[in-house]
């Protein structure tokens, strides 16, 4: 796994992660254990591909939903952008 990269919750700085600040109060994110994403785009877990996943609090109901949500994140254009990473929403 390269070193460099930087998952979504580290980007996010979410604390949702186990053992992050914000596991209490908004549980564990799937993203973060979801092992059997670990190592795509050289990512941990899911870290690299969260946006299979819904995001947020509120379940996204529609697929046209969650691909305008996910094209407006901050990490997934960074991600999207990164050399030879290619996601097409």
């Amino acid at each position: 796994m390269n070193e460099s990269v930087i998952n979504c919750w580290e980007f996010k700085e979410c604390g949702r992660e186990p053992g992050g600040i914000n596991v209490s109060a908004r549980g564990i994110c799937p993203v973060t254990i979801e092992h059997d994403l670990n190592g795509i785009h050289d990512g941990k877990n899911g870290g690299r591909c969260c946006w299979i996943f819904s995001c947020g609090a509120e379940e996204l109901k529609n697929f046209e939903k969650k691909i305008a949500g996910c094209s407006k994140c901050d990490f997934y254009n960074s991600a999207k952008a990164s050399e030879g990473l290619l996601v097409f929403l």
